[in-house]
């Protein structure tokens, strides 16, 4: 614990024009300061990364998704409860394996009038949309990974939706990995991704077009060694 004496010096105007100033001094009571700690850590390519399963870091992750409304503008949602286990193989990153398993009903649209209308239970539980009554998880299962760059990729996976199963591409990034991160101790590696698909593959086509066919996912992701 440390203590600082602080000085504060004002300047105000009186009723005569006339300036005057006033100092005083207050001592801080109880000021906790953190020693400064470089948290910087030297990043490592991933073929340095150890081999095995990571898991999802749930806390630094997120599932958002886009789809033109009316031709105006692309209305945004995300889901809020999604998991994922990447079994990595970083002498040939191309044979790494990938699960994902989304829940439906972890819709959020940040509707903006709650006291009005339940939107995201309407989009959960309607047949027309998500009808998570019927089919309570959504699925993706990567089934070839090609590497294009040094940082960047495609993975293509099956995705089940609404009890059809089809095939779905992404644009993958790696952005980065540690070979201990700060926290856990154990290696780290994140990833972004961005692809689009037809919902009408799905036999979702309510609305369309005045709500667009193409949605656009974009996903950002961080994976934690288990164990």
């Amino acid at each position: 614990m440390r203590f600082y004496l602080l000085y504060f010096e004002k300047i105000e105007l009186t009723d005569k024009g006339e300036l005057f100033m006033f100092k005083s001094f207050v001592l801080a009571s109880a000021v906790f300061l953190a020693p400064a700690t470089v948290m910087a850590q030297t990043p490592v390519a991933i073929s340095e990364l150890p081999a095995g399963a990571y898991v999802l870091d749930k806390t630094h992750a997120s599932l958002t998704w886009r789809v033109m409304h009316m031709g105006l503008a692309k209305y945004t949602a995300r889901f809020t409860d999604f998991d994922a286990e990447l079994e990595l193989n970083p002498a040939d990153v191309t044979q790494s394996k990938l699960m994902v398993k989304i829940d439906p009903t972890s819709i959020r649209t940040d509707y903006p009038y709650p006291e009005k209308k339940d939107f995201d239970a309407k989009l959960v539980n309607d047949e027309n949309w998500f009808n998570a009554k019927a089919h309570p998880e959504m699925t993706y299962t990567a089934t070839e990974l090609t590497k294009l760059t040094e940082t960047t990729g495609k993975m293509t996976g099956d995705l089940t939706f609404l009890g059809i199963t089809k095939p779905v591409t992404l644009d993958v990034t790696f952005n980065g990995a540690m070979a201990e991160h700060p926290f856990t101790k154990k290696a780290a590696v994140g990833f972004s991704a961005h692809g689009t698909l037809n919902r009408s593959e799905w036999g979702m086509s309510h609305y369309i077009p005045m709500i667009g066919d193409e949605v656009e996912l974009l996903i950002e992701v961080e994976f934690g060694q288990k164990g």
